[in-house]
């Protein structure tokens, strides 16, 4: 049996990341999703280990400590991690499976699993980015200015993926993202 692909979608806060994600998994039901940790607090309507395994300060520390995350970040006040355990598993079952992570993370991704597929989801524009995080009025504006400075670095670091794909209208970044999967199952030789 082949192994799956581990394929790494990320790029800015507000860019879509999850909502393309979303619409990726309708698409493609076979395309395992990548529940990752944080620290953070639940938004309205998100829910423990389907949106994110929400944890204390103190357990994420922990994880941290027995080397149970592929990678973790630290963004904007909280951690964020991918366990690695179900991850690994998924891939050696041959099904591929989709991180949904911020920059860091998927730097961090790449260090140890280099023959993953890397995917930076852009934003048309910085302007329509910064109405997207403003659109969620769920933070003010001293957390957007921060959210834009970063997502500015961030974008810089496009040189480190394989794909960029521009997350224009949502069926159109799916359609993209699902002829890189392809591609990529295609392929010869997978260095």
């Amino acid at each position: 049996m082949s192994k799956g692909l581990l394929i790494v979608l990320s790029g800015p806060s507000g860019v879509g990341k999850g909502t393309v994600c979303t619409a990726l998994r309708k698409k493609m039901p076979n395309l395992i999703y990548s529940v990752s940790a944080t620290t953070r607090q639940p938004r309205m309507g998100e829910e423990e280990g389907v949106n994110y395994f929400y944890k204390s300060r103190e357990q994420f520390l922990d994880m941290i400590e027995h080397n149970q995350l592929l990678e973790y970040a630290e963004y904007v006040g909280n951690y964020y991690g991918t366990p690695r355990d179900f991850v690994e598993q998924t891939i050696n079952e041959g099904k591929d499976i989709i991180l949904e992570i911020e920059v860091q993370g998927a730097l961090q991704v790449k260090k140890s699993f280099p023959q993953g597929v890397f995917i930076f989801l852009l934003p048309p524009s910085l302007d329509e980015l910064k109405d997207r995080i403003k659109g969620r009025g769920t933070e003010n504006e001293t957390i957007i200015d921060h959210r834009m400075s970063v997502a500015e670095e961030e974008i810089n670091m496009i040189e480190y993926y394989d794909y960029a794909v521009v997350n224009d209208e949502i069926e159109h970044a799916c359609r993209r993202i699902d002829a890189i999967i392809t591609a990529e199952h295609c392929k010869i030789s997978k260095e």
